[in-house]
């Protein structure tokens, strides 16, 4: 059984526009507009997730749904399906039912420009979570430092297994903000201290690191680690790997689900990037609240 290593945390941030900026600590500048005022208990806020099919995003959409309630506030949520077109289309209909604020975790950060700038053209304050946006004006990004967290679980690669391992990378969705700052992170490290023989897209899904991990290891049975850009394609990547009866490969996930926990205590995952969905979810409606309040 694999030694239980742990949790790699890291931390989120606010990365505001207009208004300045801020950490969780609560240090922010002085504001550079004024707004119309609304209170907490007469807002709607919608709220665009890119898929409920993920646990993390179902932590995020609680910790909103929990902060929302505290304060009587209505949410409207749309699940986008990890579709684009879905996610403009139910991103369209908030915008129609008039709602206060929107949330958006976007499936992709280019494409998403468009509903951003529909919502901009409203009048309506677009806060963005754990994925940027491309275009359009957006209040604030809530993320974590997803670079610094694929700089995390390359170094512990490297405490792991040593200089020079060979090592793949399952890549979350592309065009996914989150996607391109973890790889970058991840390779900025991988580059100089380890040897990545291959890096495909699983599309942050469990099913497709599954699959995806199965066609690796049949040209690359000799790898000694994998990077997985979530929990999720940990997951799928594991069941992989013993399914063709390979041990000590080393496996680290990104999220800090509850799913991978568990199969950290097990001794199946090796580690994960810890991140705080929760509390992503809770921070987005404080800022709306900041942000409606002038």
């Amino acid at each position: 059984m694999k030694k239980l290593f742990g949790l790699l945390t890291i931390f989120t941030m606010f990365l505001l526009g207009a208004c300045g900026s801020a950490t969780l600590e609560g240090e922010q500048s002085d504001e550079s507009e004024k707004v119309a005022e609304i209170s907490p208990d007469e807002m709607t806020i919608g709220l665009s997730i890119s898929t409920l099919n993920n646990p993390f995003f179902g932590q995020l959409q609680e910790g909103v749904e929990d902060k929302a309630e505290e304060n009587g506030t209505t949410v409207r949520t749309v699940d986008a399906q990890d579709d684009t077109a879905t996610q403009i289309n139910g991103i369209d209909d908030l915008i129609q039912q008039g709602v206060d604020v929107l949330l958006i975790n976007p499936v992709d950060s280019d494409a998403i420009t468009p509903a951003i700038e529909s919502a901009n053209a409203a009048g309506i304050p677009v806060i963005t979570l754990d994925r940027s946006s491309e275009g359009g004006e957006v209040v604030t990004l809530i993320a974590s430092d997803n670079v610094q967290g694929g700089e995390m679980a390359a170094e512990h690669i490297v405490e792991l297994v040593g200089e020079k391992a060979k090592v793949v990378q399952l890549e979350g969705t592309p065009g996914a903000s989150a996607a391109n700052e973890r790889g970058e992170g991840f390779n900025n490290v991988a580059n100089e201290k380890l040897d990545v023989v291959d890096s495909q897209s699983a599309n942050f899904s469990r099913s497709e690191g599954l699959t995806v991990m199965e066609n690796l290891l049949q040209s690359n049975s000799d790898i000694d680690a994998v990077f997985a850009q979530n929990d999720e394609m940990a997951l799928g990547a594991i069941e992989a790997i013993e399914a063709a009866g390979l041990e000590d490969i080393v496996v680290i996930g990104f999220d800090g689900n509850e799913d991978a926990l568990a199969q950290i205590e097990e001794g199946r995952l090796d580690a994960t990037v810890a991140q705080q969905p929760y509390e992503m979810g809770s921070l987005a409606v404080q800022a709306a609240y900041d942000y409606v309040s002038g």
